[in-house]
């Protein structure tokens, strides 16, 4: 089959707006999940009565369901069992930032417990309180062996961004999905597709890798 360039060309502007949508979809979800991450992890590293158990139940509950079903609860059901309103762009950052939340919450986890305890008793021995260990040396310390994981991570979440086609959201996948169908060209348009994940992907992986270079990990 002849590869048609004009195909290509013609669907350039709604890839490059799905593209968009989906760059949009993953920042939010990236940025709501580092706050989750964080707060719930913080929380099961130093194990907070009653309040880990809570977090420990949420990150089971999104580890050991499917992040398309996540979609379809958070689109579908949760707006009428709260009778909200929900767009699928709303429930499409919600879900990614849930479901990375989780994930990130076990790397900051292990991140903290990583460092050494001896250096906590050093700041204790030192006067300082437990929240300014955590600002100046346990959570820089962290931070720097949290850094590849995340990476990893934020490929994941962004690459997960293509499974809410199932919800309609016009993001990139459910853009080529749409143009496949209007063009009978699925050589063409999936090939457009996968190129535009790997820009951002790689374009994500080199961001994280000059991240890495600037604070090596001690």
């Amino acid at each position: 089959m002849e590869f048609r360039w004009e195909v290509v060309w013609n669907a350039m502007p709604q890839m490059v707006a799905g593209a968009q949508l989906t760059a949009q979809i993953t920042l939010l979800g990236i940025g709501g999940g580092m706050l989750i991450g964080i707060l719930c992890g913080l929380i099961l590293a130093f194990r907070i009565p009653i309040v880990r158990w809570l977090v420990f139940g949420y990150v089971s509950l999104i580890r050991g369901t499917p992040i398309v079903v996540q979609a379809m609860f958070i689109y579908f059901a949760l707006p009428m069992a709260l009778d909200i309103a929900l767009s699928g762009f709303a429930a499409a950052s919600l879900c990614l930032a849930l479901n990375a939340g989780a994930y990130i919450t076990e790397i900051v986890r292990g991140s903290v417990l990583s460092i050494d305890p001896g250096l906590t008793d050093a700041g204790l021995a030192l006067g300082l309180s437990y929240p300014q260990i955590l600002l100046t040396i346990v959570g820089p310390l962290a931070l720097r062996r949290s850094v590849p994981p995340l990476g990893n991570q934020f490929i994941i979440s962004l690459k997960d961004s293509a499974l809410f086609l199932v919800i309609g959201v016009a993001e990139l996948a459910q853009r080529g999905e749409q143009l496949t169908a209007q063009t009978g060209r699925a050589l063409e348009i999936w090939t457009a597709v996968a190129v535009f994940y790997l820009i951002m992907t790689f374009s994500l992986a080199m961001i994280m890798r000059l991240i890495e270079r600037r604070m090596p990990i001690l």
